[in-house]
């Protein structure tokens, strides 16, 4: 469990212990784990995990960051790392999960050459025409992986680096892309993993800049090429992500979260959360659903 006690965080859901394998990894059915939940897996994140749930036949509500959306068709749900979510399926719903460590996700990252994006944001990727191949992908992988066949390891980062294959795919860049533009996705990667580890803090975009090695107005640019909006909205949008987060999944008073969130009194937070979301943090709490729909429909 977390610090306030209210996410839960777990390796694996439900589950208390240590990484189970030496794989770094972890693929199961997903009746094997929702049967014994009443096929109802509670809100949860993962401290240092990315999943894939592969829906092969059913139905499921995905809960993702308090959005709901429900799912009838053959897809892939990208879990990143502290994403906090939950699923409810249909009983009888088929299909897996696979759990990745961050070290091993490295490991991809660097047989790829770059950051693997697709796995750095929440996304339901429909399978398609793809169905039989994915589901084979996913039959085979658990099937190696409960196994003690020769070559188990390299048949497995195989079958992975196979799915991660059609998964960037999935979201491949346009034709002609250069190795300018790649190196503006490294800078952007950069950016987002200094903003994970210090938007608490409050630091300015000159900071960020300058230990990227930029100017403001050139990571404002490049802000603006790949979100439309500047660096200093990047980083209000993940301050308000983690406000949201701490008003629906916890019981932290709104003064313990402006304090959590860096702000120098609970007034000043209230401010900047209206500012964002065109309501108060109490009002939110009380009413998430409708304020969250409401967000949806004006794009905040």
């Amino acid at each position: 469990m977390n610090l306030n006690a209210s996410i839960p965080v777990f390796k694996l859901y439900g589950e208390s212990r240590n990484w189970p394998a030496a794989d770094l990894l972890h693929c199961e059915s997903i009746q094997s784990r929702s049967s014994l939940y009443e096929w109802h897996i509670r809100i949860h994140q993962h401290a240092d995990l990315v999943q894939l749930l592969y829906l092969h036949k059913g139905e499921v509500e995905i809960d993702i960051e308090g959005v709901k959306h429900h799912v009838r068709q053959a897809c892939i749900q990208v879990v990143p790392a502290l994403c906090v979510h939950g699923f409810k399926f249909s009983p009888g719903t088929q299909g897996y999960s696979l759990s990745f460590s961050a070290p091993l996700i490295a490991q991809f990252e660097q047989q790829f050459g770059r950051p693997l994006q697709v796995l750095k944001q929440a996304a339901c990727v429909p399978v398609k025409g793809s169905n039989r191949q994915i589901n084979t992908l996913f039959s085979t992988l658990q099937s190696e992986y409960e196994g003690a066949g020769e070559a188990r390891d390299m048949m497995l980062h195989s079958l992975i680096s196979a799915l991660l294959v059609w998964l960037n795919r999935q979201c491949a860049p346009v034709p002609g892309s250069s190795s300018r533009v790649e190196r503006k996705r490294a800078v952007i990667h950069q950016f987002n993993q200094l903003v994970e580890c210090h938007y608490r803090e409050q630091l300015l975009v000159t900071h960020y800049a300058s230990v990227i090695g930029l100017s403001s107005v050139h990571l404002n640019t490049l802000c603006h090429e790949f979100y439309g909006c500047s660096a200093l909205n990047v980083l209000h949008q993940r301050v308000l992500l983690e406000a949201k987060r701490r008003l629906l999944y916890t019981s932290m008073t709104i003064s313990q979260i402006s304090d959590y969130l860096g702000f120098s009194d609970a007034t000043y937070f209230s401010r900047f959360f209206r500012r964002y979301t065109g309501t108060t943090p109490k009002d939110f709490r009380q009413h998430p659903m409708r304020e969250l729909k409401a967000s949806l429909i004006e794009g905040r």
